[in-house]
């Protein structure tokens, strides 16, 4: 067995966005966006609209000039998922974003305080990259790391690991005793008591 791979905070967190995105409900563009301070995630946002509207896979895309503008865009409702649980503040906070803001998004993310934005790719235009870095906003774009991205694939096709470790028991509970345990298996109901 090869030496264990930690990833570095950057790769971690774009893995992070990367699978917010999947929850994006336009196909126009899966975007996930993952709001970072002190290095703990304070909020995430993928492109989707509003809550009890429809989405764009289900209804189709309200296109104005060219760009949908049924949903939200992943780094809005990151800032905006912030704001609604009250509380966090976004001031000095670094976004990872699959995809740079938008002019629209970028100018919410100045106005958020977000300090530092990482991009995985850029999409359109690079006014919006000019905007943020005239505003004093650290930009970079993400430079995957080969070996994480191999160890990402082994992780998600994977079982979920047992461990054996060099010093201590870990005990996990066998496969047939999890019955015992009166957990909710995946697509079971759970029943009032």
């Amino acid at each position: 067995m090869g030496k264990y791979f930690r990833p570095s905070w950057d790769d971690y967190f774009m893995a992070i966005a990367k699978i917010i995105g999947t929850r994006g409900t336009c196909d126009r563009l899966r975007a996930g966006a993952v709001l970072v301070k002190n290095k703990r995630i304070i909020s995430t946002g993928y492109n989707g609209a509003p809550p009890e509207l429809g989405h764009c896979d289900d209804i189709g895309h309200l296109m104005e000039e060219g760009h949908c503008v049924r949903t939200i865009h992943g780094e809005h409702n990151a800032i905006l998922q912030a704001a609604v649980l009250g509380g966090i503040s976004t001031v000095g906070s670094t976004l990872y974003t699959l995809y740079n803001p938008c002019i629209h998004c970028a100018k919410y993310v100045v106005m958020a305080g977000i300090k530092r934005v990482v991009i995985g790719q850029i999409y359109r235009g690079e006014k919006a990259l000019e905007y943020l870095k005239k505003a004093g906003l650290e930009v970079e774009l993400y430079k995957p790391s080969p070996e994480w991205d191999q160890n990402l694939l082994k992780l998600f096709s994977a079982e979920i690991e047992k461990v054996e470790a060099k010093e201590g028991n870990v005990k996990l509970v066998e496969d047939n005793k999890i019955d015992d345990l009166n957990i909710v298996q995946p697509n079971q109901t759970v029943r009032p008591l």
